[in-house]
């Protein structure tokens, strides 16, 4: 069975099972009853390269994206099921991408990832297990791994709608005669966004060094991202969508005069840094083992003018100057955070012809530092890098797991899945209010998941499974509760953030023939102390939750795909789900006329009313076209491309009040694409790309964050709206040798 001989009979093969083994064995095969769909190579290439990764996922079933610049480059958001980012697990290679403390994936620290992917499989619901924080609505595996016989490589160029610049190199040994084979590839993105400050200039990163032997192997990854972006997450308040809906109030300020002005770097830096070693052994025939050592580094600041803020408010005593007192000034603040990021995995997997059998282990430490600096006032100038808030948070995660997939008879397979997790989190030092951070807790949770499946035929899987899972608050929720517990009396009782608990149950059928494919899937997520947006961001863009008792994700999606002929392919999706909260209170924040904070806040209850930002349906269709199939010529593959994206009505808050909601709204894109072929196996791919092919103004994301005054009985209110842009064009070049 020497690899390197076996790898040129059948290499997808042998290569799935030794380099990509640990990618293997985290997601759901064909027998696993669990929702998923799996998108190759060749599709997230498809994708416009004007957008991220979530963009290019938005057509997969349930899935709602936007992006804060309107145009697909920057920060980029994903809700699967309407669950929010922080609730979907994130891996890449086994190894988890979602932020140990905030629980979220910054996709924009990672650009242009669809170009260094050989593959992903999205889950729907709990999923498997994985290491990091729970799936409490979907889980995005994605593999890097890119092993090929031969040597080639690439080069993509595109150019588009708001001076949108994007270039990519990659490069491959293929597979040596002694084993070794290394891949590089390089990515370059620039734009000016579609909003005011929605720049964006990153790049990324990737190089493998690996070796396939007779029965083991061993790669090397480097990944590296680095984001230079214009702040755009307070997005734009609705007053102003008439007026002009490219808005952004992101460092604006006045001059004595009334003049506006924007300062000029108002921009959001990051570096990341991901190196992951893997090894994997095949023990015998039937038992592989395979571990990973995983280091990421952290560094990143943003910066923000922010004019007539109280000197208190940075631990400083009023300016004197010129005989007058300041107790206000313009400032320019950064605010920094670096982080070391260690996980160690290992799994062994034992395989037979009925029964598939693995146990693994994963801990993981994170420690990062979160600090904040004055760069300028107007009153003296340079105040020398003057810290004013230092903290830093570590947290231990532990998880095993087991899991089985058992042929209980012809086409009927049982599975079960039991995962333990243990995490620990420490809070230090002080935050940006000059209150203290100091805190410690640890959580101990117990998931079990277990399922059937049957197929009677190739064509058909049925399946079902129930799960239950846990999830700990983040790090930005906790804090808020330890900045509002600062703030009451002794004798008051101290807020407290539970831990969510998740019972997802799927029941599904899938049809594959040679034309026609469709699939069923019926879920009910039922959750317990749900951790819930409020509506209300915090200063770095992040949205602030809390604790809800009952909630429930109850709907249907189908999905189906049909080869008309030669010349034509259909297919499409849709998601009818009901997304409600069982009771909620909202608190607001209550004040006097002049803005005095008054201790006794004003609430309101509701019953049965829709979750924020989660649509009650949402629809997917494509259609393919090749109109010179049949034709002898090169041109018969010619590909005109069609994809629409339904979203229905999405509430701002949890309210469900009309007012505060963003109208449904409908998305198309097209595409043309051609490919040139030459002699020695080279190609030129061509591509036009058209997003937004209806020109609709619409906005696809919102936050509101609303104060009460008793005195006046109204409600103070803003509102941060994402506009997205136009019909965009871009222009696609890319060689392959």
């Amino acid at each position: 069975m020497g690899t390197s001989v076996a790898s040129a009979q059948s290499p997808e093969g042998e290569v799935e099972r030794l380099d990509s083994a640990v990618v293997a064995i985290s997601r759901a095969s064909k027998s696993t009853p669990v929702t998923f769909t799996m998108l190759d190579k060749k599709q997230l290439r498809q994708a416009s390269p004007m957008v991220s990764l979530p963009m290019a996922l938005q057509f997969q079933p349930s899935v709602v994206s936007s992006n804060e610049g309107g145009t697909g480059l920057g920060y980029s958001k994903l809700r699967v099921r309407g669950s929010k980012g922080s609730q979907i697990n994130v891996t890449l290679n086994g190894i988890t991408l979602n932020d140990a403390e905030s629980q979220e994936v910054f996709w924009v620290n990672i650009p242009a990832l669809g170009n260094l992917l050989s593959s992903v499989q999205l889950q729907r619901g709990l999923g498997t297990s994985e290491s990091g924080s729970g799936a409490f609505g979907a889980s995005i595996n994605m593999n890097t791994s890119m092993v090929s016989q031969h040597a080639g490589g690439s080069f993509d160029i595109a150019r588009g709608s708001w001076n949108t610049l994007t270039t990519a190199v990659q490069a491959t040994t293929g597979l040596l005669s002694n084993g070794l084979y290394a891949n590089f590839a390089y990515s370059k993105n620039s734009t000016d966004g579609y909003i005011r400050n929605a720049w964006a200039d990153s790049e990324s990163l990737l190089a493998v060094l690996g070796w396939l032997g007779e029965s083991s192997s061993l790669r090397l990854t480097y990944l590296l991202g680095k984001q230079h972006t214009g702040i755009t997450w307070e997005g734009i308040p609705a007053s102003m969508l008439a007026e002009d809906r490219r808005y952004n109030p992101a460092g604006e300020w006045y001059d004595s005069l009334g003049n506006v002005h924007y300062y000029d770097n108002e921009s959001d830096n990051y570096l990341q840094q991901h190196l992951q070693l893997n090894y994997t052994l095949m023990l015998t025939d039937n038992l592989l083992w395979t571990s990973t050592l995983n280091y990421t580094r952290g560094d990143g600041y943003y910066e923000q003018y922010k004019a007539e803020k109280k000197c208190s408010a940075y631990g400083l005593e009023p300016f004197e100057k010129d005989g007058q007192t300041y107790k206000k000034a313009d400032f320019i603040i950064n605010k920094s955070m670096a982080n070391n990021y260690f996980v160690a995995n290992s799994d062994l997997r034992y395989t037979t012809d009925g029964l598939q059998l693995t146990g693994g282990l994963s801990y993981s430490v994170y420690d990062g530092d979160h600090f904040g600096d004055i760069l300028w006032n107007n009153i003296t100038g340079t105040d020398a890098n003057y810290r004013w808030y230092l903290n830093n948070g570590l947290k231990k995660d532990f998880s095993a797991y087991t899991r089985a997939n058992y042929a209980v008879a012809e086409g009927l397979n049982a599975y079960l899945d039991l995962q333990f997790r243990n995490i620990s989190l420490v809070m230090s030092g002080l935050d940006d209010d000059a209150g203290p951070l100091d805190y410690s807790t640890s959580w101990a949770f117990f998931n079990p998941r277990l399922g059937l499946s049957y197929s009677p035929s190739k064509a058909h899987r049925l399946y079902f499974s129930a799960g239950i899972g846990h999830r700990e608050p983040g790090r930005s929720d906790i804090k808020e509760v330890i900045i509002s517990n600062n703030k009451l009396d002794p004798a008051d009782a101290r807020l407290e953030l539970k831990p969510e608990t998740l019972l997802d149950i799927e029941l599904g059928w899938e049809y594959s023939g040679e034309r026609v494919s469709a699939a069923l899937n019926l879920y009910d997520m039922e959750y317990w102390d749900m951790l819930l947006e409020t509506g209300k961001l915090s200063d770095s863009g992040y949205a602030l939750k809390e604790n809800v008792g009952r909630a429930w994700r109850r709907g249907v999606e189908i999905s189906a795909g049909v080869n008309v002929c030669r010349h034509l392919d259909l297919g499409g999706n849709i998601a009818l789900s009901s997304n409600k909260l069982a009771d909620f209170t909202a608190w607001y924040e209550t004040y006097t006329d002049d803005w005095t904070p008054i201790s006794q806040q004003h609430n309101e209850h509701y019953t049965n009313t829709t979750m924020l930002m989660s649509p009650s349906c949402v629809g997917a269709v494509f259609v393919d076209c090749k109109p010179l199939a049949s034709a002898s010529s090169s041109w018969n593959d010619l590909c005109i491309r069609l994809q629409g994206k339904y979203v229905g009505k999405q509430y701002w808050d949890n309210t469900q009040c009309e007012e505060r909601s963003l109208p449904a709204y409908f998305v198309m894109d097209a595409s043309l694409s051609k490919q040139f072929r030459f002699r020695h196996g080279n190609s030129l791919d061509l591509g036009l790309y058209v997003n937004n092919l209806l020109n609709n103004m619409y906005c696809a994301d919102a936050w509101i964050y609303r104060a009460y005054f008793p005195e006046s009985g109204e409600f103070y209110q803003e509102e941060g709206l994402f506009p997205q842009a136009p019909l965009s064009c871009m222009l696609r070049l890319r060689y392959n040798f």
